[in-house]
């Protein structure tokens, strides 16, 4: 079992009652219902703690309608933190009680203006991170986690993004040698050395997969990719993310693994 295979402890943050507010690409037909959205996330935290992860759980804050979307605000390895400057006005503010709860687990590091960058732009396999040039992440966002990281032996692959909210939105690593790449989104030949699952473009969402210790959380819905999961030898848990993702959310968002 790999250092990344031993994690062990999870940040997450609870559903505020505004989520129906939540800065939203692509609207749904059907209004985002914010109590469904936090039984959802409790779900997502149990599994957490049935896969043995200790997962500390911050309140909700009202004034951040997005903040369970904890992902976006730091990025994390081998015990540093890169603390980010969200991409999106609205969200700033989020980052501080995010900040405290790395704190005893990892060296923070900071960015400030004008990089931005969203941890959900993000993918770490093994040395490598490619970061997702995005609407959230700027070309100084990627130089600040490069400068923080390279110094780590990391190496920093950005990669452009057309019509894509975040990087992580077509792609999620499964473990170091292995990640899901969702059809028609990034070149598989762009991730050297590395074993690309096909998603179908119809079930893109499910994409973005929780790896931990073997186990596959994914969302429900999705039986081609599940089918694909399985056959190369993870086990699969399936959760209903319904209202998460009409705000745009996806299963690695909701959590830090630190």
């Amino acid at each position: 079992m790999s250092a990344r295979e031993e994690v062990m402890r999870a940040i997450c943050r609870e559903v505020p009652e505004t989520f129906d507010r939540a800065v939203v690409q692509s609207p749904s037909h059907e209004p985002i219902q914010a109590p469904v959205a936090q039984e959802q996330h409790r779900a997502y935290v149990r599994a957490l703690e049935g896969l043995g992860l200790q997962v500390e759980v911050l309140p909700a804050d009202p004034r951040f309608p997005d903040s369970c979307f904890v992902e976006d605000c730091a990025v994390v390895a081998e015990g540093v933190g890169l603390v980010a400057r969200l991409g999106a006005d609205s969200r700033r503010g989020e980052e501080p009680a995010i900040a405290a709860a790395l704190a005893p687990h990892a060296r923070l590091e900071t960015m400030s203006a004008p990089a931005t960058l969203d941890g959900g732009d993000c993918l770490r396999l093994g040395k490598r991170w490619y970061v997702g040039r995005s609407q959230r992440t700027n070309a100084a966002g990627v130089a600040r986690l490069r400068s923080v990281f390279a110094p780590l032996g990391f190496e920093v692959i950005e990669v452009r993004l057309h019509g894509v909210l975040h990087l992580k939105c077509v792609c999620s690593r499964l473990d170091d040698e292995t990640m899901l790449l969702a059809d028609g989104s990034i070149p598989p030949e762009f991730f050297r050395d590395v074993r690309i699952l096909r998603v179908p473009a119809d079930e893109a969402y499910a994409a973005n997969c929780l790896s931990v210790r073997g186990t596959v959380l994914m969302p429900a819905g999705f039986p081609a990719t599940r089918r694909v999961v399985e056959a190369t030898g993870f086990r699969v848990v399936e959760l209903d993310h319904s209202e998460i993702r009409k705000a745009d959310g996806a299963m690695t968002c909701l959590s830090i693994v630190v």
